[in-house]
């Protein structure tokens, strides 16, 4: 596996990835024992990891229903022109969104799927009311509520 600057990452580097993907918290020390290397060979490579932005970010994932925002909605919208103005100013005004976790362009029968999350399906209506149906170039929209997250935000495979 090579990073964009050709330097590549080793077996161990790929083992320090794997390990943070699953617990970032994983104190340094543990992480080296777990990886076996020493404690300063750990932090350095982790540290060279971080800063060639292999890792995009470190964070607490939150669980949405203890938060109030337990309905997860996947949208998928259509514009009416395939610009590149017209997918700018779409995805410009997304951007801006809190409730829009994911949005991606895709292909196939939307240009665009939207992962939301909102309280409830009344909280939904009025989002879709407000905001999603104003959104600039939008010709359609498709709603599909999620009954059950069957799998969530999965570790990378490499």
């Amino acid at each position: 596996m090579e990073d964009p600057s050709g330097q590549g990452i080793d077996r161990i580097d790929r083992n320090i990835l794997r390990a943070l993907q699953k617990d970032a918290r994983m104190a340094n020390a543990e992480l080296a024992k777990l990886v076996n290397v020493s404690a300063a060979t750990c932090h350095r490579r982790t540290q060279r990891l971080l800063e060639e932005g292999y890792v995009s970010s470190v964070r607490a994932q939150i669980a949405p229903a203890r938060v109030g925002l337990g309905t997860l909605v996947m949208v998928g919208v259509v514009l009416d022109r395939s610009t590149p103005e017209s997918f700018a100013d779409f995805e410009a005004a997304v951007r801006g969104m809190k409730e829009v976790l994911d949005c991606n362009l895709v292909a196939g029968d939307f240009d665009y799927l939207l992962k939301i999350r909102v309280r409830d399906m009344a909280g939904f209506n009025l989002l879709h009311g407000r905001q999603l149906i104003s959104l600039p170039g939008v010709r359609q929209i498709r709603t599909f509520f999620v009954l059950k997250e069957v799998k969530d935000n999965a570790p990378l495979a490499f």
